[in-house]
């Protein structure tokens, strides 16, 4: 079990990563502190599901439109000074949100444009983010630092809407935008701190035309990253939209308030946070974990849909975020394994299009189930889409393992790194 817990936390040994670490929980539990007021005051000024799902849609639609740019970006440009930019930017939005929501003076639209431009921010730093973290640990632990991400993202989501809960609940949604703001600035600390001499930069790609069709063609033609990016993109737009979901499932299904939500929000990522501790620490992904994480997520999300009170729900949803960051991470890790390092930015930035930019599609969709007909009902079409995504991994994606070999040199393209015993029997 101790041995076990050791493996859950390697990455930690790296001291840039240690930094990243301690930047990123601070910053990104600010943010859902954002997030969740963010929801919260569209859902008091309208009271409407389809609002809660725009906003929602709002955040994440400039991944969807401008992504691929911005993963171009990352692969143009060093990842840790680009980030230091992005993240002082998008400090912008939530200054803004304290001032005009302090003045009495905001409005819903105002929010909109506010998520909108957090969002283009996003665009930029969310494929940075995901293609720097291997330029920390290196190949040989990928995949544990790819769980550790997904432990600071769901550990994030405990503290911020915890803290923002008692906030809402207490004093207005106000100090949730000021204390954002302000984490940003652990993260460009952390960033800062780090030494550069110790990352294992990817070569940064000249300026050339057509960049990011050649990238699409890369995918297209390599089985290895098409398939997986597929699967993301069926559960990303039909799964994953509990930022929709759950503020209507506290509010219709269990009529409760600003303390329901958080407490349907930290369940979810309790279990996401265990998840990812147990991902972690097997330091391996595949076909069949993928299937099965998918299956897992399917299943969960069926019975989630089904519970009916808040104690049932809770622990339900626990367990379903476990399955949701093991799919995701698991999806990650597979395609940084493969993808080219001159490439990586730019697949990450598909990734990330397919798994967050995929919400303004299935954001809207799951606020008019929810208000059209029950949150529930959002939540069996993520079931759906997690057992159609589970039979397409367990065929297509086990198919391509067997009859296309991974490259070799997407698992040493880091030297320095030692491989794992997997790794060296995929090189031989």
């Amino acid at each position: 079990m101790t041995a076990a817990l050791r493996r859950s936390f390697d990455s930690l040994q790296v001291p840039n990563y240690r930094r990243y670490f301690v930047g990123q929980i601070v910053s990104l539990s600010g943010n859902w502190m954002q997030t969740v007021a963010e929801i919260w005051l569209v859902l008091s000024l309208t009271d409407s599901g389809v609002a809660v799902g725009l906003t929602t849609a709002l955040q994440f639609l400039p991944i969807l439109l401008f992504g691929a740019w911005g993963g171009l970006l990352a692969d143009r440009f060093a990842k840790r000074r680009l980030l230091i930019v992005t993240q002082a930017l998008m400090a912008l939005p939530a200054i803004a949100l304290f001032v005009l929501s302090s003045a009495g003076v905001v409005t819903v639209a105002m929010v909109y444009a506010l998520v909108f431009a957090r969002g283009s921010v996003n665009a930029v730093d969310n494929p940075t983010r995901q293609s720097f973290v291997i330029e920390i640990v290196g190949t040989g632990r990928v995949v544990n630092a790819v769980s550790l991400n997904s432990v600071l993202v769901h550990s994030a989501r405990i503290i911020g809407p915890a803290l923002a809960g008692v906030l809402i609940a207490t004093v207005g949604v106000e100090p949730c935008f000021a204390i954002n703001a302000a984490t940003f600035g652990a993260m460009i600390f952390a960033l800062w701190r780090m030494e550069p001499g110790a990352l294992r930069p990817a070569p940064q790609v000249p300026r050339e035309r057509g960049m990011v069709r050649s990238a699409l063609r890369h995918v297209a033609a390599t089985p290895r990253l098409a398939v997986p990016l597929a699967l993301m993109a069926i559960v990303g737009a039909l799964g994953y939209n509990f930022q929709t979901i759950l503020p209507l499932l506290a509010r219709f299904s269990f009529g409760g308030g600003a303390t329901v939500y958080a407490a349907l929000v930290s369940a979810m990522a309790i279990g996401s946070v265990a998840g990812a501790l147990v991902t972690g620490a097997r330091g391996r992904t595949s076909a069949s974990v993928i299937a099965g994480a998918a299956l897992a997520f399917g299943v969960l999300s069926l019975l989630a849909a089904g519970a009916p009170t808040l104690a049932l729900e809770l622990p339900v949803l626990a367990l379903l975020g476990a399955a949701t960051v093991t799919f995701a991470a698991s999806v990650n890790s597979y395609l940084q394994l493969e993808v080219r390092p001159d490439m990586r930015g730019r697949v990450m930035a598909l990734y990330s299009i397919v798994f967050l930019g995929s919400t303004p599609i299935g954001g809207p969709i799951a606020g008019w189930l929810s208000e059209a007909f029950d949150p529930r009902v959002a939540l069996v079409l993520a079931g759906v889409s997690g057992l159609s995504a589970a039979w397409a991994a367990h065929t297509a994606l086990a198919r391509v393992e067997r009859e296309h070999p991974p490259r070799a040199e997407s698992l040493r393209e880091v030297a320095e790194e030692p491989l794992t015993e997997e790794q060296e029997f995929l090189v031989a």
